[in-house]
């Protein structure tokens, strides 16, 4: 005769509480009341027979026989959680899920994406944007496109492209009533800025020998770099552009480079993902296109 298993929500209650030995933070974890985990505990040890915890002095321990028990009931816990994860991948396995800085996807990643999907038809891919790291550990992201040196502990971190630094503007901005024909015209231009590359106008003058002073004169700032790059396709002023953002901007005319002077930047973009995870097809598949993307300058 198979015997009758107890609640669910009572085994998950006492999994909580013995980790945390407290039944609030076994309450926040599970996202329910402290009353209703105290209930569930009780419901428990009436179903087993045995008692489960001893309160003293406001501190919570295990009981012997709760300590034997334990150890099954978070390894069964734990090997549902593999399995679930394991349908998840295995009805996941045609989608790749990518995070990416928002312009980065806007004004480079996206026109080229089509040519991905053409090669890999099978895979569907997703973009998802943020600025904020990504915790692997979750499961909802492949992959992330992120700038920096290429240092994040634990992370597989793959080189994609660096950047250079330079001014940007309309074409109509060259002959106009100002015309912009050498660095220090930009003294009477509105210089447009991002708030999240702050620093890119002050690295720039001084590359080129002109008064940082210059960065601080009136201008105006977007929260997004593709917000900078469209306000100068529209003439509304000079930005500083990054070789990733405008390089199709320029080659269609609708962006030109005034000056000869540029600076590397001491960064680039890379691909990043778990570290020593085997890559899955659809992972390696994006890594090697994505890859090769960039130095085709495609």
């Amino acid at each position: 005769m198979t015997s009758r298993l107890p609640s669910l929500n009572g085994l998950r209650a006492f999994e909580a509480a013995a980790r945390h030995l407290s039944f609030t933070n076994a309450a926040a974890e599970l996202n329910v009341t402290q009353t209703a985990i105290s209930h569930q505990i009780k419901r428990l040890e009436e179903e087993l027979g045995i008692r489960l915890f001893v309160r003293q002095n406001r501190a919570l321990t295990l009981t012997p026989e709760a300590k034997e028990y334990l150890p099954g009931i978070r390894a069964a816990f734990n090997d549902l959680r593999l399995a679930t994860d394991r349908l998840k991948r295995k009805d996941n396995d045609h989608v790749l899920t990518v995070s990416t800085l928002a312009s980065l996807a806007a004004k480079w990643l996206l026109p080229r994406l089509s040519a991905f999907q053409a090669a890999h038809p099978g895979i569907d891919v997703r973009i998802t944007t943020s600025t904020g790291l990504v915790d692997f550990r979750n499961g909802d992201v492949d992959a992330a496109i992120r700038y920096g040196r290429g240092q994040w502990p634990g992370l597989r971190a793959d080189w994609v492209m660096a950047d250079q630094l330079f001014p940007v503007c309309s074409p109509a901005l060259l002959n106009g009533d100002r015309p912009l024909r050498c660095p220090e015209d930009l003294a009477h231009h509105v210089l447009l800025h991002s708030t999240n590359n702050e620093d890119d106008w002050r690295l720039w003058l001084t590359a080129a020998g002109l008064p940082t002073d210059i960065s601080k004169q009136h201008g105006v700032t977007f929260d997004l770099i593709l917000m900078v790059v469209q306000a100068a396709i529209d003439g509304i002023g000079v930005a500083i552009g990054r070789t990733s953002y405008v390089q199709d901007d320029i080659a269609k005319g609708r962006l030109v480079v005034p000056f000869d002077i540029t600076l590397p930047a001491d960064a680039g973009f890379y691909l990043v993902s778990p570290a020593g995870k085997t890559d899955s097809p659809k992972l390696a598949a994006f890594r090697q296109w994505l890859i090769a993307s960039a130095q085709n300058k495609a």
